[in-house]
């Protein structure tokens, strides 16, 4: 199979590693890619915005299957616009995608089909005094969201009615996530621990992996702003069987019928970020591709052929059996420039990545080349992953960490509390 795969961050060279290693690979094209993704395939530079580029590159090159990686393409539509000139899409419709482009859409839908989710209300920015009265007689703490796509920035967790004001000021007034905040979603606050479920479906049938846990804040004990997350680990604890069981038919199951009753039939991996509250596991959020990082840590567990399966979504026939869990565990460690997830300054070597370790993968997410020297080129700069096969958290945190000791970049910043939660359990 020819491939192409769409992106440049962490997750697509995850993708890329994990895609590499099938035996149904005749070639790889990553577009736009990053030095990390070059050691695995061909990087193509072609912007993404360039559809008419892009289909005739996938002409040019006969490809097979195309995989998308972000979700900006998925909701701008390049999806549905390859699909019609006859390629095979790994990711969901533009209307699919909905689910995560507007966080107003994924609310009404959960309420239409009793999925779990918080209480919520929403506001358009033209009616910022009935949003205020609404805050001032609100209970503490409470979520304000940003309707549109955000970077996972745009969810802000208010501790009481001041704070409240200034983020709903700062998103209506300062514009500060642009058109994404000129409609927001207020939400109650949930108590509980986090976990994130990947479903790969075809629309009807889907196959869960193994579960992770992202860890969204800057800093460490979850402090500070949100950020597009800070690291992960696989499998999470808190997920047991019976939990995933509930997950599966409580919210996967009942999300995936009544997107395809509502007409838009979601193919492609289905993003669950999930809250283990008391009384049950309850949405987030809904992403409409695969996590950053959590796929950094959960693709090295799959035993069995990763392409395979994402065929079989694209082609409408999934193929459950393609992959499972290795019993194995991952960590991942997000190195970051100093200031993320505000300013930071870019064009810095990186040194320390030629570590020969086979238990460390070391993704390439905001990084470029110049004068044959890895650079910094983004916020998240590197995931360092340890990857063991055995279940064994405590041990494979703890190589992650000896692993980020040995690289250097000036500004390097990473949290050090990763799955600490995990071994608190």
């Amino acid at each position: 199979m020819r491939v192409l795969l769409i992106g440049s961050g962490g997750r697509e060279h995850a993708l890329a590693l994990k895609i590499s290693k099938s035996s149904l690979l005749d070639k790889l094209f990553i577009m736009p890619g990053n030095p990390g993704t070059k050691q695995v395939g061909e990087n193509i530079k072609i912007n993404l915005s360039y559809s008419d580029k892009i289909l005739q590159f996938c002409k040019d090159e006969k490809i097979d299957l195309v995989v998308i990686g972000p979700e900006q393409p998925l909701v701008d539509g390049l999806g549905d616009y390859l699909r019609s000139a006859g390629f095979k899409v790994f990711g969901p419709s533009q209307k699919a995608a909905q689910i995560e482009a507007h966080k107003s859409f994924a609310k009404h839908l959960m309420k239409k089909y009793n999925i779990p989710t918080a209480d919520f209300i929403e506001f358009n920015s033209d009616e910022y005094e009935n949003a205020v009265s609404y805050l001032k007689k609100s209970k503490y703490p409470l979520v304000i969201k940003a309707d549109g796509l955000a970077a996972g920035k745009g969810v802000l967790i208010c501790n009481n009615y001041d704070e409240a004001e200034k983020s709903l000021k700062e998103m209506f007034m300062d514009k500060v996530f642009g058109t994404s905040g000129e409609k927001i979603v207020i939400e109650e606050f949930m108590e509980g621990e986090e976990a994130s479920i990947l479903a790969i479906t075809d629309g009807t049938d889907f196959t869960c992996l193994p579960s992770s846990q992202d860890h969204k804040r800057i800093g460490d004990n979850d402090t500070g702003k949100n950020t597009g997350g800070m690291g992960a680990y696989s499998p999470a604890p808190v997920v047991t069987n019976d939990l995933l069981s509930q997950i599966e038919n409580k919210i996967i199951k009942p999300t995936l019928a009544g997107m395809k009753n509502e007409g838009y039939p979601f193919s492609g991996c289905l993003y669950a970020g999930v809250m283990i509250t008391k009384e049950e596991p309850k949405v987030v959020e809904f992403n409409c591709r695969f996590g950053d990082p959590e796929t950094q840590v959960v693709l090295p567990l799959l035993k069995g052929d990763f392409l395979k399966l994402l065929y079989s979504s694209a082609n409408g026939k999934l193929d459950k059996n393609a992959v499972h869990y290795s019993e194995g565990s991952a960590v991942c460690v997000v190195a970051a420039s100093k200031g993320y997830p505000d300013l930071y300054q870019k064009g810095f070597e990186i040194t320390g990545l030629d570590l020969n370790d086979k238990k460390i993968i070391i993704y390439q997410a905001g990084t470029d080349e110049a004068d044959e020297k890895i650079i910094t080129n983004g916020g998240r700069v590197l995931g360092v992953t340890a990857v063991l096969n055995k279940n064994n958290l405590k041990e494979a945190r703890e190589k992650a960490y000896e692993a980020i000791k040995e690289i250097h970049f000036e500004g390097m910043y990473y949290r050090k509390d990763i799955a600490v939660k995990a071994l608190n359990r």
